[in-house]
């Protein structure tokens, strides 16, 4: 098989010819780069070969034509992020299929936060936070590490831990939330995930992941689960079955956000760690662009004139948020402090 590409005026295209079938040749052209809002266009061609039968034309497997040849759709209607272009053309007892993409990227450049300290809490030195979250005046905890990892009540003003338990050895937990008095804790590698009672810590039930490959975030909303997975993506999921029904891909207007750790739904926007950058980044969960980046790097060096800390390890993970009193708090992995923060945009 031999594969020819064509590029010019920022459109890029693929041609596909097959050795046995020669005499069917294709070209797809897709607008290469584009913002969110702008319409991208799409151009099927038929170089050589009979007419063929029938077209269909498909942006992440959603069929986007009827009898067109080539058409313009409107980014708004599949989001930021890279979206798989697919024209599928039939001829006599055969059909031949080709590839391209268009990448998404957001309207407009994040915000940018600093913060200012509120107030400052003690925090375990030996937690691995993975999963941070507020309910009722206490904050619950996972923490990680494969034969370590727990499940936490903690009382905010003293760091005490006042309920917990452990997670099974063989399993490396992560992030976690509170969803209809229930606790839905995620495992790393594993593709399973634990549901806990929350008054008892009694374990209720499990489940896999389907689509992501891994756990490493978790909120919700009123009606939707919500989950990172490590990369640019974002799932939701039923709170019911725990299936995952879509996802959306995190981009600034530039490039892709990945790494994307512990989560925290505020005030209708998710606010993601990205691992190892002791940065928060706010994401819209509608379109996925990126509207606001807080760098906290300064909260990781007033931790760390009191303790040492792992430089690739011992980093900013655990957003929660008490939305009654507007009180934001964040900690990092065996970070022995737990800091009340207020974003301020530059």
């Amino acid at each position: 098989m031999r594969i020819y590409k064509y590029l010019a005026l920022g459109i890029a295209s693929f041609i596909i010819t097959s050795c046995s079938e020669t005499n069917y040749k294709f070209k797809l052209n897709t607008t290469k780069k584009t913002s969110l809002g702008k319409k991208a266009a799409i151009k099927f061609e038929q170089l050589d070969g009979n007419t063929i039968d029938s077209l269909h034309l498909y942006v992440d497997g959603k069929r986007v034509n009827k009898n067109e040849t080539s058409l313009t759709i409107n980014t708004s209607d599949f989001g930021v992020g890279k979206h798989l272009v697919t024209a599928l053309a039939f001829y006599p007892g055969k059909s031949k299929k080709v590839n391209n993409t268009i990448e998404v990227l957001a309207t407009n450049p994040p915000k940018v936060y600093s913060y200012k300290i509120i107030n400052t809490y003690p925090h375990d030195k030996k937690a691995y936070t993975q999963g941070l979250e507020y309910k009722d005046g206490v904050l619950y905890e996972t923490t990680g590490k494969r034969g370590r990892s727990t499940l936490r009540k903690v009382d905010i003003k003293t760091g005490e831990v006042l309920q917990k338990i452990d997670l099974n050895k063989k399993y490396f937990g992560e992030g976690m939330t509170i969803f209809n008095n229930k606790i839905f804790w995620l495992t790393w590698q594993a593709r399973k995930g634990f549901i806990y009672d929350l008054e008892s810590f009694k374990e209720l039930g499990s489940f896999d992941y389907n689509n992501s490959n891994e756990g490493w975030g978790l909120t919700h909303n009123n009606t939707e689960l919500i989950k990172s997975d490590g990369t640019n993506k974002i799932w939701f999921l039923n709170p019911k079955n725990q299936t995952e029904k879509r996802s959306i891909q995190v981009y600034t207007n530039k490039y892709p956000i990945d790494n994307l750790n512990e989560i925290e739904l505020i005030d209708g926007k998710i606010y993601a760690n990205k691992w190892q950058q002791n940065s928060i980044v706010i994401i819209n969960p509608n379109t996925g662009e990126v509207d606001g980046v807080a760098d906290l790097n300064g909260l990781r060096d007033i931790v760390s004139k009191d303790q040492t800390l792992e430089p690739q390890d011992d980093v900013l993970n655990g957003i929660a948020y008490d939305a009654e009193n507007k009180r934001l708090f964040v900690t990092g992995k065996h970070w022995g402090k737990l800091f009340e923060i207020e974003l301020i945009e530059k």
